[in-house]
């Protein structure tokens, strides 16, 4: 993903999170929950996603988005960061982010 960069960063309650960037400054995927530590932030931004359950749903707007759940403890690890005007447009920021489609 050389068109990205991978942000780790303190959220307002302290909790370390990590976001990707694309080279215009716009987030394109983030975590869905914040760690204790910067080693278990960087663990879950670089894993494997190839198990991961991906889920693509409307938001309330009507807008497409994506999410994605560990198959281990069946808890959120990634999301969209936006809505997007169609699933296909969903479905190819989803790739940037792991998802193998």
């Amino acid at each position: 993903m050389p068109d990205y960069k991978l942000d780790v960063y303190k959220d307002k309650r302290g909790d370390i999170r990590w976001r990707r960037t694309a080279e215009n400054g716009e987030i394109v995927g983030a975590s869905s929950e914040g760690y204790s530590s910067r080693k278990h932030c960087l663990a879950n931004a670089e894993r494997d996603t190839a198990t991961d359950n991906w889920e693509f749903y409307r938001d309330k707007r009507g807008g497409y988005r994506w999410r994605c759940f560990s198959p281990a403890n069946k808890k959120q690890v990634g999301k969209s960061t936006e809505a997007f005007s169609s699933k296909k447009n969903a479905e190819n920021n989803a790739r940037i982010n792991g998802w193998k489609g």
